[in-house]
C-alpha cells in the first residue's frame, strides 16, 4: 500500500543514521541503503549526504521531505479512519513540546487520554519553539505546543493561555516596594535566560526595563537558570508554568509592569483531520479549560 522507500526516507531523517533506521524498522542496514539508493535513482537526485557521523538531507532532500511526509501522514490517516469505522480507535499521535509543558501538562493529559483511547499510541519530543513549528510544518509532528505568535500560513494556530512572566532572585532580595520589581530594583544585576527566549516575550520584558545585551547570560534550561540565580550569578526571568516544579532557594516577584507569554498549539491542516489528533486536541482543550478557566496562568499568592 505504501512504498517502503518512503518509510525508510522518513525514518533515516528522524533517526539520523542508516544503522538506527534499520533498528527502528527491524531490517538490515543494507536493506536501508538499497532502499535509499533506489529512491534516489527513481527521483534522479541524491537525498542524503552520507558520512561517518550519519546521514544529512541534501537541499533537494529538504524540498521533498514535507511531500513524502504528507504522503505517509495521509496513509496513516486512511488507516485510522478504517480502524475507527471498525471500532478500533487506533493510531499514533506525535506531540512536540517545550520543557515546562512536558513536565507540567503532558503527564495528566496523556494519562486521561489513554483511559479513553488505550489503543492510540503517543510519542513526545521535547524541543525549542522554532524546531517544533518546523516539524509540524514538515509533517513529522502532529501537534506542537509553542509560544505565540507563529506566522505560518500552512499551519492551524490555536491560542491556549496567557502565562505571566516573573523575576527570579536570590534569597534575601526584596524589591523597594516589597511586592513588585521596578526598574530601580534591577540596577547592577546581570540576567540569565535561555537563548530561545531572547527574541520573544522575555526580551520584551528586558527591553522595557532597558536591560543591555552585555548584561544577559544564557543557560541551558529552566532549572539551570534557577541554580545560577541561587548561586548569586544574576536574576532569572521565567514564566509561571516553568516555575511550578522548579526547586531552588530563590524568591519570585512579579514585575511592576505585567508581561505575559502566550502559549498555543500548532497543527497542520492535514493532521488536524485525523481522528486520533482530533481526540487529543479535545483532551488538551478540556484539560486547559478545567485547569485555567480564565485562560490565565499567574502565581498563586499562597505558594
Amino acid at each position: 500500500m505504501l512504498p517502503f522507500a518512503y518509510q525508510v526516507f522518513s525514518t533515516v531523517v528522524s533517526e539520523g543514521t542508516f544503522q538506527k533506521a534499520a533498528l527502528k524498522l527491524n531490517v538490515t542496514p543494507s536493506a536501508i541503503s538499497h532502499s535509499v539508493t533506489q529512491l534516489e535513482s527513481d527521483l534522479g537526485f541524491p537525498v542524503f549526504v552520507r558520512s561517518r557521523a550519519g546521514a544529512e538531507l541534501t537541499p533537494n532532500g529538504e524540498l521533498i521531505l514535507p511531500i513524502i511526509q504528507e504522503i505517509l501522514n495521509n496513509v496513516a490517516r486512511l488507516q485510522q479512519e478504517a480502524d475507527n469505522i471498525n471500532g478500533l480507535n487506533s493510531g499514533l499521535i506525535r506531540i512536540g513540546a517545550f520543557s515546562s509543558v512536558c513536565i507540567n501538562w503532558l503527564p495528566p493529559i496523556i494519562q486521561a487520554f489513554k483511559r479513553h483511547y488505550p489503543r492510540i499510541d503517543i510519542s513526545v519530543s521535547q524541543a525549542g519553539f522554532d524546531q517544533i513549528v518546523r516539524d509540524v510544518k514538515n509533517g513529522t509532528l502532529d501537534i506542537g505546543f509553542v509560544v505565540l505568535p507563529v506566522h505560518e500560513d500552512r499551519l492551524i494556530v490555536d491560542s491556549l493561555i496567557q502565562d505571566e512572566i516573573y523575576c527570579v532572585a536570590p534569597k534575601g532580595f526584596v524589591p523597594a516596594n516589597r511586592h513588585s520589581v521596578t526598574k530601580d530594583d534591577l540596577a547592577d544585576f546581570d540576567f540569565i535566560l535561555q537563548p530561545g527566549d531572547y527574541d520573544r516575550d522575555t526580551k520584551a520584558t528586558l527591553d522595557y526595563y532597558g536591560i543591555q545585551p552585555n548584561l544577559i547570560h544564557f543557560s541551558i534550561d529552566d532549572q539551570s537558570i534557577v541554580a545560577m540565580v541561587e548561586a548569586g550569578l544574576g536574576l532569572g526571568i521565567l514564566p509561571e508554568l516553568a516555575l511550578q516544579k522548579i526547586i531552588g532557594d530563590v524568591v519570585v516577584y512579579p514585575f511592576e509592569h505585567t508581561f505575559y507569554r502566550s502559549i498555543g498549539l500548532v497543527t497542520s491542516s492535514v493532521q488536524a483531520k485525523t481522528p486520533s489528533t482530533q481526540h487529543m486536541l479535545t483532551q488538551i482543550h478540556d484539560y486547559i479549560g478545567e485547569m485555567y478557566p480564565e485562560a490565565l496562568l499567574v502565581r498563586n499568592e499562597t505558594k
